[in-house]
């Protein structure tokens, strides 16, 4: 039976961890509002500075490779912007992640607690009963850690194809530039 005191208590780390939580989730807003303010300073000065090349240019063959050369910068910091909000968001979710993990396993160590506890004061001849609610919480413990290996596989396999996706459209806007060169060449 649960005293006041453990009633008290659990409130008590309950609130101090949806504070906690809380405190997290605003960091990381934090951090997106300054990547997004850093991220629209860089496209301001960006864009005066093309459109200054723009109207210095005289000669008909650079105005070909402008493009270009102006597509690689954009396509690696496009690049750069979507890696930094994917770590924001991985590392924000991280903490979220690691709480719950961690509040889940009280919870499941006082559950196991009470179980222990119901089945030492079962009367005689339920062991049968009390074998099999045993047995039915084990296989739902198991069900649980399944889907959270799951799921921090899929977030591992969601990374491996963002910084795959990365590098992939810095390798094109890259060979963007590249073309643009040679046909200045030309």
């Amino acid at each position: 039976m649960l005293t006041a005191e453990q009633v008290l208590a659990t409130n008590k780390a309950n609130i101090e961890s949806l504070f906690g939580l809380t405190s997290k989730a605003f960091e990381g807003i934090e951090k997106l509002v300054e990547l997004h303010l850093a991220a629209s300073k860089a496209l301001l000065a960006d864009s005066a500075s093309q459109t200054q090349t723009l109207l210095s240019v005289k000669d008909p063959q650079d105005l070909l490779t402008l493009p270009s050369n102006m597509l690689q910068p954009l396509g690696e910091k496009a690049a750069s912007y979507s890696r930094e909000v994917y770590e924001i968001s991985t590392a924000t979710s991280a903490e979220f992640s690691k709480a719950f993990e961690a509040q889940f396993a009280e919870v499941q160590k006082k559950f196991q607690e009470l179980v222990e506890s119901t089945a030492q004061n079962a009367p005689a001849g339920s062991e049968t009963a009390v074998a099999l609610f045993k047995s039915a919480v084990a296989a739902a413990n198991n069900v649980l850690e399944t889907a959270q290996k799951s799921a921090k596989q899929a977030a591992a396999l969601a990374e491996t194809s963002i910084k795959a996706a990365t590098s992939s459209a810095m390798d094109a806007a890259a060979g963007a530039a590249d073309s643009g060169k040679s046909r200045k060449r030309a």
